[in-house]
C-alpha cells in the first residue's frame, strides 16, 4: 500500500485533474482492493481475482454524466489494469485502462481512475485488461442510468438485475498464459457461469434473483467470457429486448438471445407465470460440444422447485444471423440526451474512408499468432498514447503498418505494434472479414458505431446496397459469423488512442488487436483532455517532465 504522504500527493493531483472533466456534475468515490482468493465455481478450488472480496466484482451503478472516481489498490503479485468496456471516455482515452494507453498499476501500489459516462446510458461491464487476468475474474457489471429529466421508453421496473454470463476454465490464468506463450491453444471451456456460479438441474441451487408475481423486472445480460457465444433463455418466460450497449431498441419479445462475447442486452421480464422457481439457462453456441449451466429465478414466497425440462437452444448460426437482423434502433426514444436517437441520420453521411480488417492466423517461430491484415500486434513497454503525447512515437512504433485494403491472400504475419492514423471527425466505414470457420466478435473502445450489415461470403462495394441505413443499432461490439463479413459506420470524433480488438481473448492476447490514433490538429481542451497528473509513467517517458498542457 502507498504511504499517507504519497496518497495525499495523488489526491491533490487527482483533484486538479478532476476539475477538467466536469465540475458541475456529481461525484461518486469508491475504493477497490484487488486481491487473490480461492473459490470453486465449477466445484474445483482455484485462484481467482477478487475486488473487495467479491467474485464477480461489485456492480458499478452510475447515471449519465456522473463523475466516477475509483481508487484501485493492486494487491496482486503482478501489474494490473481495469478497462471499462463500452464507456466512451469522451476526450479522455487516458482512463481507458488498456496497455496501449496506460502503464499498468505496479503490484503493491494504487491508481485512481476518474471518468465520466458523458452523454451515455446503458448496460456495460468492466474487467482486467492485463495478461490473462480476465480468466481469473476481476470483472463486474457497469450500468449507466438515464437522468430523471430524460424519458425512458418503458415503465420503471420493479428492480434492476445484472446477469453476467461467461465460459470458464478450471486452470489458473497463469497456467493458461503458459499454454499460449508456448504455442498451445486453450481448447474448449470447462464450464459456464452465471454471476460466478454454476448450477445443476435438480441441484441445491439458491435463487440468484427473486420476483414478485405480476411485477416486471429489468435484466442486464452481459457475456463477460473469453471465447464462446452464449445463448441465454428463461424457462417459461419471454424477454422483451429494450436496450443494447447504450441504445434503446424496438421492443421485440424473444424466447432466447445469442449473446456474443463482449455484448450486453437489457430485457424486461414479467412474473406472469405460476408462482414457483424457474431455471435461467446459459449454453455455449458454435462449439463441437455444448457446455451449459443453470441458475434459479424464484417467485417471492414460493418453494416449488423448477421443472427439469429445460428450453432448448437454437441450432446453427443462420438462426443467430436472423436474430441480429431483427434488432432495430428505436428512432423516437431519447437516450442520454433529450433529442430522439433517430435525429442522427447516419445513413445520409458520405463515407470518406473504407478500412477492411481481415482475420490473420499463422505460425511465427513455430507458435500460433493472430492479427489483422498480416500484422500481429505486440504491446510496447511504453504505452502508445504516452509515446505519442510526449512526441516520441518514432522510438516506439510506426503508424499505418497495415493498408486499408488487405492482400488477397495473407501468407505470413509480422509481429509489431499495429497503429492506424484516422483523421479527426471523418466518417469511416470499417469492414471486418472473417475467413475462418469459427465465430468472431470485435470491439472498438471510445466509440459506438452503427452495425449496418452482416452477410456470408466476401464483402464488395456492391454490398452497401444491402446496408441498413435507417435504424441499425448503435453499439460497441459486433459479431462476425464464419466465412462472413460485418460492416460498421461511425464518425471518429473522439480524440485519443483507441483499441480495436478481438473479443476472443486467446486471439487478442496473441495479437489480434490494434489501435487507432485520432488526433485533433488544434491540440485544444475542446477536443482532448491533458494527461492526468497522477498518471503512471513508464518505459522511455519515465521521469520526464510533462509536455506543455493543452489550453482552450
Amino acid at each position: 500500500m502507498m504511504q499517507g504522504g504519497k496518497l495525499l500527493t495523488v489526491f491533490v493531483c487527482l483533484v486538479s485533474t478532476v476539475a477538467l472533466v466536469n465540475a458541475g456534475d456529481p461525484y461518486f468515490y469508491y475504493t477497490w482492493n484487488v486481491t487473490y482468493g480461492t473459490v470453486a465455481p465449477l466445484g474445483i478450488p482455484q485462484q481467482v481475482i477478487l475486488i473487495n472480496g467479491q467474485f464477480p466484482g461489485p456492480n458499478l451503478n452510475s447515471t449519465s454524466n456522473n463523475n466516477v472516481v475509483i481508487n484501485v489498490f493492486n494487491n496482486l503479485d503482478e501489474p494490473f489494469l481495469l478497462t471499462w468496456s463500452g464507456l466512451q471516455h469522451r476526450k479522455n482515452s487516458w482512463q481507458d485502462g488498456v496497455t496501449g494507453t496506460s502503464c499498468p498499476i505496479p503490484a503493491g501500489t494504487n491508481f485512481t481512475y476518474h471518468f465520466q459516462p458523458k452523454d451515455q446510458i446503458g448496460s456495460y461491464f468492466y474487467y482486467p485488461s492485463t495478461a490473462l487476468h480476465r480468466f481469473a475474474g476481476g470483472f463486474g457489471g457497469l450500468r449507466v442510468n438515464s437522468r430523471l429529466l430524460i424519458p425512458v421508453p418503458y415503465a420503471d421496473p420493479e428492480d434492476d438485475y445484472t446477469v453476467l454470463i461467461n465460459d470458464w476454465y478450471t486452470k489458473s490464468h497463469t497456467a493458461l498464459k503458459t499454454f499460449l506463450d508456448s504455442g498451445r491453444t486453450l481448447g474448449s471451456p470447462d464450464g459456464v457461469l452465471i454471476n460466478g456460479k454454476s448450477g445443476k438441474v435438480g441441484g441445491q441451487n439458491k435463487p440468484l434473483f427473486t420476483m414478485k408475481p405480476g411485477k416486471t423486472y429489468k435484466y442486464r445480460i452481459c457475456n463477460v467470457g473469453f471465447k464462446s457465444t452464449l445463448n441465454f433463455r428463461i424457462q417459461g418466460h419471454k424477454m422483451k429486448l429494450v436496450e443494447m450497449e447504450g441504445s434503446h431498441v424496438l421492443q421485440n419479445d424473444y424466447d432466447s438471445l445469442d449473446v456474443h462475447v463482449g455484448q450486453c442486452y437489457a430485457v424486461l421480464v414479467t412474473a406472469d407465470q405460476t408462482a414457483k422457481n424457474y431455471y435461467m439457462v446459459a449454453s455455449t453456441r458454435f462449439l463441437k460440444k455444448e457446455v451449459s449451466t443453470v441458475g434459479v429465478m424464484s417467485y417471492e414466497g414460493s418453494n416449488v422447485q423448477a421443472s427439469s425440462e429445460l428450453p432448448k437452444a437454437p441450432v446453427g448460426w443462420a438462426w443467430s444471423l436472423n436474430q441480429f437482423r431483427s434488432f432495430r434502433w428505436n428512432l423516437t426514444a431519447s437516450a442520454a440526451r433529450p433529442n430522439p436517437q433517430g435525429s442522427y441520420h447516419y445513413g445520409k453521411i458520405n463515407i470518406t474512408r473504407t478500412i477492411k480488417l481481415a482475420n490473420s492466423k499463422n505460425l511465427v517461430d513455430g507458435k500460433v499468432r493472430f492479427g489483422f491484415n498480416g500484422v500481429s500486434h505486440v504491446d510496447t513497454e511504453t504505452p502508445l498514447k504516452l509515446a505519442e503525447y510526449f512526441e516520441m512515437s518514432e522510438k516506439v512504433f510506426k503508424y499505418n503498418v497495415i493498408k486499408d485494403e488487405p492482400a488477397a491472400k495473407i501468407t505470413k504475419l509480422t509481429v509489431e505494434p499495429n497503429v492506424l492514423n484516422i483523421t479527426f471527425r471523418t466518417f469511416v466505414e470499417i469492414v471486418f472479414e472473417n475467413h475462418e470457420k469459427s465465430m468472431q466478435s470485435f470491439h472498438l473502445d471510445g466509440y459506438s458505431f452503427f452495425s449496418v450489415g452482416s452477410e456470408p461470403g466476401t464483402w464488395t462495394p456492391e454490398k452497401r446496397n444491402n446496408y441498413n441505413l435507417l435504424d441499425a443499432v448503435s453499439r460497441h461490439t459486433v459479431q462476425v459469423f464464419p466465412k462472413s463479413w460485418s460492416a460498421i459506420l461511425l464518425t471518429f470524433d473522439n480524440a485519443g488512442m483507441w483499441n480495436i480488438r478481438s473479443e476472443n481473448w486467446e486471439r487478442r492476447y496473441l495479437g489480434q488487436q490494434m489501435y487507432v490514433s485520432v488526433l485533433s490538429p488544434e491540440k485544444s481542451l475542446r477536443d482532448e483532455y491533458n494527461i492526468p497528473l497522477n498518471t503512471n509513467l513508464c518505459g522511455i517517458v519515465k521521469g520526464l517532465p510533462l509536455p506543455t498542457p493543452y489550453t482552450i
